[in-house]
């Protein structure tokens, strides 16, 4: 790797695993909410970013789960507070993840005030049946009324994240809800199809014949996805994720970014992951990279406190990966992007050559119509994008 091992790592991830209530959907490691133990969770994850800071200088940072904004005022300035204290503010991009049913006035105004700059609200549907279906236990009145607090608490980077192919959602109502969600003028717009993950209450559902997946409309729907949403002004930039160049309504011609090919509001703390940078993962069921090293926290909040406790890390498991096999993963993740691979930047992430290492890969991608070898880069094609798993298996080694 070419990263000095004195620079301090630039992007840091925390997991907080609580939500009010488990979605039908999801293995997230995450769990219903009780005050007492958020609280342990608070004191320990401080502890925690103590143990880290010295390495730290976070360019972006992302609070996911779970649900974040699920924490209270007093917890989330504990957080801040000792973030403040170690020098872990000031971030170019500071991303937290929020339920529409969390987001009041003053936790937007706390947020504001210590940096935080983007939100990522987990709409899912716009549907009232099939939010239920879901399990969420937000109302899509609930959507656009947090929007509102949102704006008005002046963030300027608001992305919805949505799910198509869900059981019984019809094409109809699918455009329903990206219709409304692009009224909406956010900056970014992220889009998945419901996966069904074994432990999940889903997954069991599909087993037992309550439901039957169409791939065929799941198809269809990620290309309503992409027609949509480009047509409104989105660029996508990875399999899932659409971003503006600029912010709705204003020029974009005088701006030096629109011709890259990431667009000016995508999540740069994602595209960090699709482009193999290091991270420090914090929180229960967190994994980091950091130099060469990937690291797992504990899935057990209990666990993850008494760790902490003692003052050291509640690191589960840590793996040193062989550069062959780190480029390989790097390569893979990389080809989520609509960009794929320009050869120079993925020799000078990982000291591999792509056209040498996988020069027969590539080869087959492009016979299959699923990859394009340019001078310059390696990309995936539209078709191949749209099956960028099986795609980046062949990286793998």
């Amino acid at each position: 790797m070419t990263e000095s091992f004195h620079a301090p790592i630039t992007s840091l991830y925390i997991h907080v695993p609580f939500c009010a209530h488990k979605c039908e959907y999801c293995a997230f490691y995450s769990e219903a909410s009780s005050g007492e133990l958020i609280n342990r969770y608070v004191a320990a994850l401080v502890r925690e970013l103590e143990i880290v800071a010295p390495d730290l200088k976070p360019k972006t940072v992302f609070f996911g789960g779970g649900t974040p904004s699920l924490l209270n005022l007093r917890q989330w300035e504990t957080i801040l507070r000792a973030m403040e204290k170690l020098n872990l503010l000031g971030a170019e991009e500071f991303t937290i993840e929020s339920n529409p049913a969390t987001v009041s006035a003053d936790k937007c105004k706390l947020l504001r005030d210590f940096g935080v700059n983007r939100i990522s609200m987990g709409v899912q549907s716009l549907d009232e049946k099939l939010l239920d279906r879901l399990g969420r236990i937000h109302s899509r009145e609930m959507v656009f009324k947090s929007f509102d607090i949102l704006r008005a608490a002046g963030f300027d980077n608001l992305n919805l994240d949505l799910m198509f192919a869900i059981p019984t959602q019809t094409m109809d109502t699918w455009q329903d809800t990206l219709n409304e969600a692009i009224a909406m003028q956010s900056e970014h717009l992220s889009s998945y199809e419901v996966i069904y993950e074994e432990d999940t209450p889903l997954f069991q559902q599909l087993q037992a014949g309550e439901f039957s997946v169409d791939e065929e409309l799941a198809c269809a729907m990620y290309e309503e996805l992409i027609a949509r949403a480009t047509g409104a002004g989105f660029r996508q930039y990875e399999i899932a994720n659409f971003a503006r160049d600029a912010q709705s309504g204003s020029a974009r011609s005088n701006n030096p970014k629109v011709h890259s090919s990431i667009p000016l509001f995508a999540c740069k703390h994602n595209v960090n992951y699709w482009r193999g940078g290091s991270f420090y993962g914090l929180g229960p069921s967190a994994t980091g990279y950091v130099r060469g090293v990937r690291t797992k926290n504990w899935a057990n909040t209990p666990l993850y406190c008494e760790q902490l406790e003692k003052g050291k890390r509640a690191i589960e498991s840590s793996e040193e990966l062989a550069p062959l096999r780190r480029a390989g993963e790097i390569a893979a993740f990389g080809l989520r992007m609509n960009a794929g691979w320009p050869f120079e930047d993925f020799q000078r992430t990982t000291e591999f050559d792509l056209r040498r290492e996988w020069d027969s890969e590539m080869h087959q991608l492009e016979a299959r119509g699923w990859g394009t070898i340019d001078t310059d880069r390696f990309h995936l094609t539209h078709q191949g994008l749209r099956f960028a798993d099986a795609a980046a298996e062949l990286f793998l080694r």
